[in-house]
This record gives C-alpha cells, structure tokens and sequence, in this order.
C-alpha cells in the first residue's frame, strides 16, 4: 500500500511523464521513494472534461513502480488506439487517475459461481482466452452501476469476447485490487 503523500507523488510523475511526452522530451526519473523501486502494476487514466481521454497500463509487476508509471503515463497520453494523441493545449483541461494494483490471481471456482467472487468496487478483472484478453479497472463498475455478472460480461466484451464467455471452462478470469490516486483539476 501506498501513503496518500506517495500517492500524491505518482500522480505528478505521471503528470510530468504526460507533459514531457506530448514535448517529444523523454523523462529523466528523478531519484524516488523506496516504493517506486519496487515491481508493481499500474494504470493511468485521463479524463478530459470527466471523459475518458486514454488509459494505458502494466497489469503485471514487470517494472518498478516509477518507469511503470512513466511508461503507462506516457502511452495513455499518446498511444491509447482509442483517441488522437494530447495536445499541448489539453494538458490544463486534463485530470489524472493512477491506480496501482496488486498481483491478479485466478479465480478458483467453478465458472458459473465467478460472478459469486466478485466483489464490484473492490476487484479489477482480466479476462483471457480464444486468443484474446481484456482488463477493466475496479472503478469501472462503479461508474457504471453494473452487478459482478455485468462487469464480467463488459470484460468479456473488452477483451473482444461476447459476452458471458466468462462462463466457459477454456476462459481464464482474474481478479486484482487497486490502490487509486487521483488528481483533480482546480
């Protein structure tokens, strides 16, 4: 877990990755907290006017917590296939989310019961298999207002799946929980 202060800390890193990538300037990782260092997984989310502007992230510890941030930072501002990059002259309409997760472990349940271990506000999921994968983040459903069932199939579909594929004994569910940081424009 987080403090809030490092909390607060990731979201300015994340901030100064975006603006040094929409500058074409590569991000020099000043010295960080101890936590930095550490593998975990991370996801950056910006929102514009309270839309999604991009959201790009490392489900899986691969890197230290910094370059994570950096990176999905980076990408959310840039490479999200979804919208055009951001512009410079976004930058002060944006706001910025940074959740940090935890290691996603595989449900051990019968396929039918999943939607039983789902806790809606609590868990992120992934769902892969035929090939493909999807995540969504624990606040999703909770924007939303979906059951766990919704939030599976709404995975299902993310992942380029139809929906209820989460029933099937050949697909993969993974849950995961995340710590989120958000910045809100004054």
């Amino acid at each position: 877990m987080l403090t809030p202060e490092e909390g607060r800390t990731a979201v300015r890193l994340a901030r100064s990755a975006i603006e040094n990538a929409v500058d074409g300037e590569r991000m020099v990782l000043p010295d960080p907290p101890e936590v930095f260092r550490d593998k975990r997984g991370v996801f950056v989310t910006i929102k514009r006017q309270g839309q999604l502007r991009g959201c790009i992230g490392l489900p899986y510890p691969v890197k230290p917590l910094g370059d994570a941030i950096v990176e999905a930072a980076a990408s959310a501002a840039l490479e999200d296939p979804r919208f055009p990059p951001v512009s410079r002259s976004e930058l002060d309409d944006l706001d910025l989310e940074v959740t940090v997760l935890t290691l996603p472990r595989t449900l051990d349940c019968p396929p039918q019961e999943r939607p039983d271990h789902v806790e809606v506000g609590k868990h992120g999921l992934i769902v892969s298999g035929l090939g493909r994968g999807g995540l969504l983040l624990p606040q999703v459903p909770t924007e939303y207002g979906w059951s766990s069932r919704e939030f599976l199939d709404q995975t299902c579909v993310k992942a380029g799946l139809p929906p209820g594929c989460w029933k099937r004994a050949d697909v993969a569910v993974q849950t995961f929980e995340g710590q989120i940081f958000e910045e809100k424009a004054v």
